[in-house]
């Protein structure tokens, strides 16, 4: 996709965010400390996290202090969120040298999750891979028959077991049939929880360990789903995960549904995983690749 289309899609998926920074406005006024506070307290509001804002804050003094602000301002601005958020894995996934690539995906209920991957396998089958999906959440019958569907409507394969069925036997088959039919992608579902329940994410540390046995390598990446409305709980989930199952990278979810997209900042600033994925519409084309420069441009337009 050329960058001007990313570039609309992002707006778009943005523009609530956008309209809380109201950048034209800025211009013709003196940067003094009414105005830095005012600043800072909109990338506070956006959910840019204190280390970052503290950060641009610093920066955004020394640059242009007593200054008036204009257009140089704002692509300054830019081009500091654009180096916090640089990083070689955004938005590209990683691939094994024999398939299976295994992609095993986590997050709590309500991020977003099994709609995720109902879209990432939509993606990697318009691209022309093979997909198996694997429905190891077992406690909600719910989420293996959404994700039946989508299998469906995406001509992907899908292992499940019955409602209740041990996750980690289910992911033990679907590495089975994977390894069977050369299948280019395995994604793997696992059930929502919160990161407060022990005895769940022993569990899904389990299924990761039945995968890792199974297939060489595996999984080559473990994807984290957050929630973009959840703010800064976003990032205390991503601990946890991360200490879990040693997460590769994240996907965000909801960012068209918040004024809060500066998450994405604080995600990458304080878990030091790279996004991804994000989620900025209700399509089945609307998760797009995280593309840094992109995402800064619609925040600021």
């Amino acid at each position: 996709m050329a960058f001007k289309d990313i570039l609309d899609r992002f707006k778009k998926g943005l523009a609530r965010t956008a309209r809380l920074f109201d950048v034209r406005s800025w211009f013709g006024r003196k940067v003094d400390q009414d105005f830095l506070d005012e600043l800072e307290a909109k990338l506070i509001r956006a959910d840019v996290g204190v280390k970052a804002t503290e950060i641009l804050i610093d920066r955004v003094r020394e640059a242009f202090a007593d200054k008036t602000a204009d257009e140089d301002l704002l692509d300054f601005l830019k081009q500091e969120m654009k180096a916090l958020l640089q990083d070689p894995k955004a938005g590209a996934l990683a691939k094994a040298t024999t398939n299976p690539t295994v992609i095993l995906v986590a997050g709590v209920n309500g991020s977003g999750k099994t709609t995720s991957i109902a879209k990432l396998a939509q993606r990697l089958k318009d691209e022309g891979n093979s997909i198996l999906l694997g429905a190891c959440d077992t406690f909600r019958a719910a989420a293996a028959d959404q994700l039946a569907i989508w299998a469906e409507r995406s001509g992907s394969d899908i292992v499940r077991g019955n409602p209740g069925a041990d996750p980690a036997s289910v992911a033990h088959d679907a590495c089975d049939r994977a390894l069977a039919r050369k299948v280019d992608y395995l994604i793997v579902d696992t059930a929502g929880r919160l990161h407060t329940q022990a005895h769940l994410m022993r569990e899904l540390e389990k299924v990761r360990g039945i995968i890792s046995r199974k297939i060489e390598g595996a999984p080559h990446e473990a994807l984290l789903v957050l929630d973009a409305t959840n703010g800064q709980n976003a990032i205390q989930q991503a601990k946890f995960f991360t200490q879990s199952i040693d997460c590769s990278g994240v996907i965000l979810t909801k960012l068209d549904g918040t004024a809060k997209g500066g998450i994405v900042v604080a995600v990458r600033q304080q878990t030091d995983l790279p996004v991804k994925f994000v989620g900025i519409g209700e399509g089945i084309d609307d998760l797009q690749p995280f593309d840094p420069d992109a995402f800064v441009e619609s925040l600021f337009s």
